[in-house]
């Protein structure tokens, strides 16, 4: 029995998943090329297309967007001062750290405007088209509207651990910690005193309990969203995990929590030599 195979007793019609080591996946289960609904995990695709857009001169991550004070640097990190969802602010910049479908909103509009073309398409022709995601399309909001398989996924995936559309500095940005002492709340899994976030990548820090592993470093850094879907990567190990399922998050919270951190434990364990739980 390897590691992937603990997704056969998950509750949801279709489950996909993969392993990834070193930018190239190394094992792989379910079906690759069912499409579905990624969710929020459109927010790092999302992300890594703005931060195209600042390499090549389009947008500034200290472009002003939104309420004053607020520049496109905070709502990659959440820490814009909007909310979930709705277009009026609801605290000051930097001020909390609260996780916003709105800020990602403003975020693509800014670079939408600044491109003079729609954000889906600077999407597909920044990130989709050079990495091969011939199955991947937004359809709707740059937050969660991302429609994908798990093939183009871990296209995705590999991208980030081996950059090759923006400059390693600017990968790396997009991974460390920005604004770290604010606190905040990780929808459906908890609040933190700490809640660190990257440029459109959650940071696990110390955050306990946590949808990845107890073995996962705490510069794990990765996103899931409210369909069922989710990805880390564990630049410490080199190892990257994704796991596409079609059933709501709300609707198996209390067995996600469960079964993506024995699934990630169990993953560590098989592919990082000397691992122990």
């Amino acid at each position: 029995m390897t590691a992937l195979d603990l997704t056969d007793d998950w509750p949801v019609p279709h489950v996909s998943a993969a392993v990834l080591r070193g930018g190239e996946v190394v094992a792989s289960i379910g079906d690759g090329d069912r499409v579905q609904r990624l969710a929020s995990i459109s927010k790092p695709m999302a992300a890594w297309a703005a931060l195209i857009a600042v390499e090549e001169g389009i947008v500034e991550l200290d472009l002003a967007v939104g309420q004053p004070g607020c520049t496109l640097r905070h709502l990659l990190a959440h820490a814009g001062g909007y909310g979930f969802d709705g277009g009026e602010a609801i605290a000051r910049p930097e001020v909390t750290r609260m996780y916003s479908n709105t800020g990602f909103s403003l975020a693509a509009q800014a670079v939408e405007d600044a491109a003079g073309i729609a954000f889906a398409d600077y999407l597909h022709e920044a990130v989709f088209t050079p990495l091969g995601m011939t199955s991947s399309v937004l359809r709707g909001s740059a937050a969660h509207g991302v429609r994908s398989n798990l093939v183009d996924t871990c296209r995705f995936v590999s991208e980030v651990m081996r950059p090759t559309l923006i400059h390693e500095s600017t990968a790396a940005d997009a991974e460390r910690v920005h604004y770290p002492t604010l606190a905040g709340i990780v929808p459906g899994v908890g609040r933190y005193e700490q809640c660190p976030w990257g440029l459109g990548f959650e940071v696990r820090g110390t955050k306990e309990p946590h949808w990845t592993g107890t073995t996962n470093s705490p510069r794990t850094f990765g996103h899931f969203g409210g369909s069922g879907t989710m990805f880390w990567i564990d630049p410490d190990r080199d190892l990257a995990l994704v796991a596409l399922a079609d059933l709501d998050f709300d609707r198996w919270a209390g067995a996600a929590l469960e079964a993506w951190p024995a699934l990630s434990d169990a993953v560590i364990s098989e592919y990082t030599p000397g691992a122990s739980l």
